[in-house]
């Protein structure tokens, strides 16, 4: 039974750090009315029912007409997900939708738009970018009845990611869940620990397992190019938890330096907890050392007690892994526990944003962000990666549970009922900072380099204008 800390949580790749996919580009066309030759026939037959009453008698003669959609996911899994969701609601609507998918989609945005020639629709992988292209004028204001579509399925802690200015231009259509810890509840049986509700009762749970001879955290920040950003997710999910999301707001904003005491404060929270003697893991001999990935086998393996991960993380666990079914070796997660007695959530997700203003478009992204859309693309993507953990996550409202695993339920009940939530602080900085010097100097003070003050000075003279 999945243990969560009360009710509470905009790929990516750890937006674009984390993850990958299998094929560099992938495009598929729905010709309507055909439904999706690939998906099973009972999938076929459930996602018939998919499409509500109200947006099928709403819906106007769109046969003939074309919408294009352009975005970053690209393997067969998420790809072809994603284009059996649009199967489906082209088989709804008589639109022909073409779906184009690429590792580098938000570099060929830039040059596409500059261009004069975007898609009608484009998957935009963090917020920052959306807000750019609002700003210059390349992506449209939602109508009102978007809006209103939008609303029926999302709260407003998710919708403001897509709030430039004051004016709504995207739509989330993915999200993902970043405030969890992975464990085995039955090893935390065995050995008298409880699910931690606080942070000092997590450092407390943490230094009780060091005088018992267990190791609590497997950590690693190594990841090719993009090394240090598993040490950005702490800062960022701390600076949640110590402050205000007011204060979070400035800080990513620029207005709150790095080197002021509240965020130079953070670093070393996560630094002293880290560098506590028998408190990390590290299978590559040092934490900067270690893939971030390489941490899933150690935590199976009993060589720690947790894992704090975002929730893709699943993919990182050994393959034969069995997930929150309450036996003896299973893995399942509790959320990453609060310091003032509120419970905010770090994630991530997919915002959908419109360069076309037609009917047909607007009707593509209605569905997109609709509890059906993501139930559609939840089946398919379940069957296409053998019937576990998807990988796919969506906090649109009135979604059947059911076609979720039930570690994926529990992360939606986290996402759907979140109060404060806020996209990775990293993805919304300039990229300079936040996938240049915030990873950088973030590594040189884990490997001990850099003191915090040197560290977090560096970054602040990194910081553009």
């Amino acid at each position: 039974m999945t243990q969560l800390i009360g009710a509470l949580f905009a790929f990516a790749l750890i937006a674009a750090a984390c993850g990958g996919d299998d094929e560099d580009e992938a495009a598929a066309t729905t010709e309507a009315p055909a439904a999706a030759d690939e998906m099973s026939d009972d999938m076929s037959d459930d996602m018939s029912d998919d499409m509500s009453d109200d947006m099928a008698e709403n819906m106007m003669d769109l046969s003939g007409t074309k919408v294009t959609v352009f975005g970053p996911e690209s393997s067969d899994e998420e790809a072809g997900a994603l284009r059996d969701a649009l199967d489906h609601f082209a088989a709804e609507t008589g639109i022909e939708i073409t779906y184009t998918g690429a590792r580098d989609a938000a570099d060929q945005i830039n040059a596409q738009a500059a261009g004069g020639n975007p898609p009608d629709i484009f998957i935009f992988p963090q917020p920052g970018k959306l807000a750019d292209f609002a700003r210059d004028g390349h992506v449209i204001a939602l109508p009102d009845d978007v809006i209103a579509s939008m609303n029926e399925h999302w709260t407003p802690a998710w919708t403001a990611f897509g709030d430039v200015d004051g004016t709504q231009y995207g739509i989330p259509n993915k999200s993902d869940l970043k405030s969890l810890v992975w464990y085995k509840p039955a090893l935390f049986e065995s050995k008298g620990y409880g699910v931690p509700g606080t942070w000092d009762e997590l450092k407390a749970l943490s230094a009780e397992m060091i005088a018992n001879g267990d190791t609590p955290f497997c950590i690693g920040i190594e990841s090719g190019p993009a090394t240090g950003w598993t040490f950005t997710d702490w800062v960022e999910d701390l600076m949640l938890r110590f402050h205000t999301p007011a204060d979070y707001d400035a800080w990513v904003a620029g207005d709150l330096a790095f080197s002021s005491d509240e965020v130079s404060g953070v670093f070393n929270e996560v630094l002293d907890l880290w560098n506590t003697p028998g408190m990390v893991f590290a299978a590559g001999g040092s934490i900067a050392a270690t893939p971030f990935g390489d941490n899933g086998q150690p935590l199976v393996d009993n060589d720690c007690m947790m894992h704090r991960q975002a929730s893709f993380y699943a993919a990182f666990i050994p393959e034969g892994t069995v997930f929150a079914d309450g036996s003896a070796d299973a893995v399942d997660t509790f959320y990453f526990p609060s310091v003032k007695g509120d419970q905010p959530v770090l994630g991530a997700g997919t915002l959908v944003g419109a360069f076309r203003d037609a009917p047909e478009v607007w009707e593509v992204m209605k569905y997109f962000g609709s509890s059906e859309y993501a139930e559609v693309r939840q089946r398919s993507q379940t069957e296409r990666k053998g019937g576990g953990l998807s990988g796919f996550l969506s906090a649109a409202t009135n979604q059947d549970p059911s076609v979720y695993q039930p570690l994926e339920q529990s992360f939606l009940s986290i996402l759907q009922n979140a109060d404060v939530v806020r996209f990775d602080g990293s993805d919304l900085m300039p990229a300079e900072v936040g996938a240049g010097t915030f990873w950088t100097e973030g590594t040189a003070v884990v490997n001990g380099d850099k003191s915090v003050a040197e560290a977090t000075q560096a970054i602040d003279d990194s910081w553009p204008g």
